[in-house]
């Protein structure tokens, strides 16, 4: 992957040079994408252990839940993206699990790791939402950071604009000074979802559960809150999984508002008039 011109004239931000390689180890490049998608996990992995020992959770039931819901929410990422790509070019089995050469969908990570969450709850004899809830907002700190990791790839952008927050785009060579004539400038979706899910983070931190009245208000908050602004910001994007010419994850998206989005507000309502 070739590093980028990036820039963000409207805002005062001067073109820069970004290049996706952090370092390298033992001749092998370490990407900030991957540096970038484990920060963001290791943050939300510390605030979910607060919450699971806030909840009365133990120690254990967070790690045994832990080591079961990463690597099952990895290949829950990447076969969502398989399944939904619009050029799929997979020849062997190497070709649909090679998650090294990009390409996963963070719906697939939220499915199976919603799944491995209820089915563990089961085992261990716990409130199924009441453990979803300590998740929920673990996950949307992950999606804050992780959106940074396409920033650096200059890639997960929108569509052509000239709107003052654009970002300007054009690829970088050594002998070649920057020059405005090669550089496009898009929307950067990248940076609408990340501030999105920061601003439904902190709605959910300082907000919804200092008043929690239900298990479950959390997690259908969240699932509304993240569907409503992946269903716009995904209409933006031209890189989007589609299926029979529908944008999947806008889809995905709207109906998730819609349906969490009345569960939050009938559950509500039911809570009120049982008081």
């Amino acid at each position: 992957m070739k590093s980028h011109w990036i820039s963000f004239p409207g805002l005062g931000v001067e073109p820069f040079v970004v290049d996706p390689v952090a370092f390298n180890l033992l001749g092998r490049d370490v990407m900030w994408y991957g540096v970038i998608i484990c920060t963001g996990l290791l943050l939300a992995l510390l605030y979910a252990y607060r919450q699971f020992r806030k909840e009365g959770f133990t120690e254990d039931q967070f790690l045994n839940l832990v080591m079961f819901m990463i690597p099952i929410a990895i290949v829950g990422a990447r076969l969502y993206y398989v399944i939904f790509d619009p050029t799929p070019n997979y020849h062997s089995f190497l070709d649909v699990i090679a998650i090294w050469r990009g390409g996963i969908g963070i719906y697939g990570a939220i499915i199976g790791g919603a799944i491995t969450a209820i089915v563990y709850a089961r085992v261990i004899k716990k409130p199924v939402m009441k453990l979803l809830d300590c998740l929920a907002p673990a996950v949307m700190i992950g999606q804050i950071i992780g959106r940074w990791g396409n920033f650096v790839n200059a890639e997960a952008h929108g569509g052509i604009t000239d709107l003052p927050w654009r970002m300007g785009i054009s690829p970088y060579y050594e002998s070649i000074p920057y020059s405005e004539d090669y550089t496009v400038f898009y929307h950067p979706t990248f940076l609408y979802e990340s501030l999105w899910n920061l601003l439904g983070f902190l709605i959910i931190h300082f907000i919804v559960s200092r008043r929690k009245k239900y298990d479950g208000q959390i997690s259908f908050f969240y699932l509304s809150w993240y569907g409503l602004g992946r269903g716009f910001i995904e209409l933006l994007r031209t890189d989007s999984l589609e299926i029979l010419g529908f944008k999947v994850s806008a889809l995905v998206g709207f109906v998730c508002a819609i349906v969490f989005g009345i569960l939050y507000l009938v559950k509500a309502k039911k809570r009120r008039e049982n008081i």
